[in-house]
């Protein structure tokens, strides 16, 4: 008999994956193999159909194969699939998100929302002569050595990797607070302000499920990263132009603008994109211009770049966020009354298309509010989920997305998923498997 497709993944790669979650690990059970998708549904090589809530993580705000974004892949692709020269489309993308992000001056394309927050780092610690990084726990910026970092036991201060292979030395130069604590940020820049070249956040974060950030908090970290003379570098990777046409500064525009934006996924459409942008003075330390050296023969891919250019032409022309924020309120409104009706206690947290379940009483102001038994919880209903064919992100500490190809009817179809999703995790819960 022919191996699975499973197995032929163990054989070849790392843990069977090319991105860890995508393993199932924090979950338990067989990674799926995709074999295609369009609008909300994603199929598997097994012959399974879903309701896709994971949306690639983030970047199909218009679902899964877009006809729009077929198109433009395809006439792109059949012109050439990479120069390494800068092209019409390449420009115009840069300018129609300079135009929805006025504080960006000038801009840099490259490959992904990881070789973007590095170069901003890189940037911020040029523009200063300054070495350190003050990061949030919870606050995912990439894979680069000195941002995979976190505050060991919840504690604020100096960080510790999370991943081996990171040399000590430059760990070091990392400083974690809690997201929401803005008493963290006071004391860890009175102590080392002097050293600190920039503060990176996700200004809403998405990768510890979502949180919402306090009234006035973007404006407080603003204000003690420029006393200490600190450039301010807001992590957009998810939220540029998902919540918003452009930044979600654009939501509370009375906010001081940030120094550096770090975009992707909605930008490149589906396909491997990412930017850097902001003001010129600090933009212009980049090579050719600047001693910061940053390089990618891809960066600006023309296919990429065409996928990006459909999706915000599209978005630019519908506006649908008002509609999507609406629908996502919607749909959470269901489902916490089908937890209701079960027992279980959940926190469900929105901001406009990006949402997330928390198997706790209340919505947790900062990574360190999570409790180890919500993943536990989340196991349980994401199974459930899964059998009735329903796709969640593989983690409890991932958000799910709506996009524009999730209908009403889709949505209603899901309902009864969850229901028995819920009655599942009561159940488990009055056995004692899990905790009350």
């Amino acid at each position: 008999m022919n191996p699975s497709f499973p197995e032929r993944a163990l054989s070849v790669f790392p843990g069977g994956v090319n991105s860890p979650v995508r393993a199932f690990r924090s979950v338990g059970g067989t990674m799926l193999v995709a074999r295609r998708a369009h609008g909300p549904w994603l199929e598997t090589e097994d012959g399974r159909r879903f309701v896709d809530f994971c949306m690639s993580f983030g970047p199909l705000i218009l679902g899964h194969a877009h006809p729009e974004v077929v198109a433009a892949v395809t006439r792109a692709a059949a012109n050439g699939t990479s120069y390494a020269l800068t092209t019409a489309a390449e420009i115009e993308l840069g300018e129609t998100i300079r135009e929805a992000i006025p504080t960006i001056e000038k801009i840099r394309l490259v490959n992904s929302g990881t070789e973007a927050c590095m170069t901003a780092i890189r940037l911020a610690r040029a523009a200063t002569g300054r070495n350190k990084i003050l990061k949030f726990s919870g606050c995912y910026h990439g894979h680069a050595d000195g941002l995979l970092v976190r505050a060991g036991s919840g504690v604020a201060g100096l960080a510790a990797a999370t991943s081996a292979g990171i040399p000590p030395s430059l760990v070091q130069e990392t400083l974690v607070a809690r997201f929401n604590h803005i008493e963290d940020v006071e004391r860890i820049m009175g102590e080392y302000g002097r050293d600190v070249a920039g503060i990176i956040f996700e200004p809403i974060p998405a990768n510890v499920g979502l949180l919402e950030p306090e009234p006035g908090f973007w404006t407080a970290v603003h204000r003690i990263a420029k006393s200490h003379g600190a450039l301010v570098i807001w992590d957009e990777v998810i939220t540029g132009f998902r919540l918003t046409w452009g930044s979600c500064r654009a939501l509370e525009p009375e906010t001081p603008p940030p120094d550096l934006i770090c975009l992707g996924k909605i930008i490149g459409g589906g396909l491997p994109v990412g930017a850097v942008g902001g003001r010129s003075a600090v933009m212009e330390l980049l090579a050719p211009l600047g001693p910061v050296y940053q390089a990618g023969t891809l960066s600006g891919n023309p296919v990429a770049v065409a996928a990006g250019l459909a999706t915000l032409r599209v978005l630019r022309r519908e506006l649908p966020y008002d509609r999507l924020a609406q629908q996502t309120r919607e749909y959470l409104a269901a489902l916490r009354a089908l937890a209701n009706e079960a027992g279980v206690e959940v926190a469900l947290r929105h901001r406009g298309s990006i949402w997330s379940v928390f198997f706790t009483p209340h919505a947790p102001k900062c990574f360190e509010d999570i409790p180890p038994i919500h993943a536990e919880r989340f196991r349980i209903a994401f199974h459930q989920l899964l059998r009735e064919g329903v796709y969640l992100p593989p983690s409890a500490y991932e958000v799910a997305f709506m996009s524009t190809a999730h209908t009403e009817d889709v949505l209603e179809s899901t309902l009864p998923a969850w229901r028995h999703a819920f009655e599942a995790l009561g159940n488990a819960t009055t056995r004692g498997d899990v905790h009350a």
